[in-house]
């Protein structure tokens, strides 16, 4: 049986536990054995690299060094890596090694709650099977992204609450490898109430799948 953990933590805006018991809901049906915790100090225990996925739902907070080397190190052996808006790449804003590994950062979301579109660019990846472009209503990420992520799915940003960035085209969901390992990130999901968006929940439930290994 393949084996997740699910960490939670830091800013409770993002609704970290309730996520928490939604996606171990969703990974238990998939068939995984799956632990939560909600403190970083599991990201040290040799033990990490016996799971087949991690999941990371903690906005910002902190990272020790060396919970943050043996994390990356397990993912780089092959362990699986996902998760959803600032949960996974809002987390811990001084550790480079965690954003080069996650593939972006959360630097704004101008307006905050807003109705905006997000445009499925691979209708042919089996994350993204049977989703078009879809209308979506919540924090429109602005990020810093890795030009090496295999990119989904994408927002363009209208102007309306920052003119310079009209017509700029974002990432919103993107796949990648970070060694062995394989990493997935949705920026949708501000609050535990947007998982009953169909095309949210079934972007990230897929993508979850995907990385495991």
């Amino acid at each position: 049986m393949r084996k997740a953990l699910i960490v939670w933590g830091g800013w409770e805006g993002h609704d970290p536990e309730k996520c928490a018991h939604i996606i171990e809901g969703w990974l238990t049906e998939d068939g995984f054995s799956v632990n939560v915790a909600n403190t970083t100090a599991v990201f040290a225990d040799p033990s990490l690299h016996e799971f087949s996925l991690i999941v990371p739902i903690i906005t910002m907070s902190k990272i020790e060094k060396q919970e943050a080397i043996n994390l990356a190190a397990a993912v780089e052996s092959g362990v699986g890596l996902a998760g959803h808006h600032g949960g996974m790449a809002d987390s811990f804003r001084d550790c480079v090694q965690y954003h080069f590994m996650v593939g972006g950062q959360w630097v704004a979301h101008p307006g905050d709650i807003i109705d905006y579109r997000v445009d499925v660019i691979r209708p042919d990846d089996p994350v993204m099977d049977g989703i078009s472009s879809f209308a979506y209503r919540s924090e429109q990420y602005y990020l810093h992204a890795d030009p090496s992520n295999e990119v989904l799915a994408t927002t363009t940003f209208s102007g309306d609450h920052a003119w310079w960035i009209d017509g700029v085209v974002m990432p919103v969901v993107w796949r990648r490898k970070y060694g062995k390992g394989r990493v997935f990130y949705s920026s949708l999901g501000h609050q535990a109430s947007e998982f009953a968006v169909p095309e949210m929940r079934t972007i990230l439930r897929r993508g979850m799948n995907w990385a495991a290994r």
